[in-house]
């Protein structure tokens, strides 16, 4: 048996240290951000915007409202508790390359006209809220309310329907049998009135409130703008206000506003006021110019 000579084991081991440390250092010399990096997040025009949103239209699942969020680049996308997995990859295919331009979340409850049986401003067994009251340059009185609730009846507890537009959009106008009971107010079920002296559109994160017939006067935010909301056999409504105030049956066609400045009709929605909701509201401003009259 030939033994190794010492010197030569000890060179030996002299070069394979040398090149582990070598092998360290290669390795150790590779830039940080080629080890690590990530694609960038892709970015939409908005003519892909545009057209993703038509996309969500075009997939029409009923419990969906979308709206298109210039400053994160995304078209929001809120289902309510109807819409399954299923049918959001539906809107997903729909979307095809623009599928990464969605941002799906999710609302209690199942979206709805919020209408219910009782009193306030009726009709036969249908119970709606007042919006905001108004006048025509004559000053002659109305009131502003949703129109999926006008559509109902001709005759109401307050005067007669002269106007009413749903679906596409969701507002009409009832004219006041009696003038005298037309107050320029928002009655804020605490005793007291708003004062209301002029009507605005808001702005994404604007505080807002909600004044209705079923539960009172209740608080939020608006999430988002022009907003589309797919009733199912009810009908689509667009250019509405998203917001994360609650609402219940019978609180439709009610006044949301922010100080003394009004802002829209209760709309729908889902959810309540025990947990919590996502509503809709149709802007004042389009109702005003349609019907041709101002806040009183």
């Amino acid at each position: 048996m030939r033994l190794s000579h010492p010197h030569s084991m000890s060179r030996r081991a002299r070069l394979m240290a040398g090149a582990t440390a070598l092998a360290a250092a290669a390795a150790l010399a590779v830039p940080a951000a080629t080890a690590s990096a990530q694609p960038a997040p892709k970015t939409f025009s908005a003519t892909q915007l545009s057209q993703t949103a038509d996309s969500v239209l075009a997939a029409d699942i009923g419990g969906t409202a979308w709206y298109v969020d210039a400053e994160s680049g995304k078209v929001v996308v809120t289902v309510d508790s109807t819409v399954t997995e299923a049918e959001i990859e539906k809107i997903r295919s729909e979307a095809g390359a623009n599928a990464d331009a969605l941002e799906v979340t999710h609302a209690p409850g199942k979206f709805s006209k919020l209408i219910a049986g009782g009193e306030a401003i009726t009709t036969g067994g249908a119970r709606c809220s007042l919006g905001f009251n108004v006048q025509d340059g004559a000053g002659t009185k109305f009131a502003l309310t949703a129109g999926h609730c006008t559509n109902i009846g001709s005759s109401w507890s307050i005067g007669a329907t002269t106007g009413s537009s749903f679906p596409g959009n969701d507002y009409g106008i009832i004219r006041h049998s009696d003038p005298s009971a037309a107050d320029g107010r928002v009655y804020l079920y605490n005793g007291s009135y708003q004062e209301i002296d002029g009507a605005a559109d808001p702005s994404v994160g604007q505080s807002v409130q909600r004044s209705g017939s079923t539960t009172g006067l209740h608080g939020g935010s608006v999430t988002g703008l022009n907003a589309t909301v797919n009733y199912g056999a009810d009908g689509i409504v667009t250019g509405l206000i998203q917001t994360n105030v609650c609402a219940e049956p019978g609180d439709s066609g009610g006044a949301l506003f922010s100080g003394s400045t009004a802002l829209g009709l209760t709309s729908g929605g889902s959810g309540n006021c025990s947990s919590g909701g996502t509503t809709f509201y149709q802007p004042v401003t389009e109702a005003l110019s349609v019907y041709g009259v101002s806040i009183i």
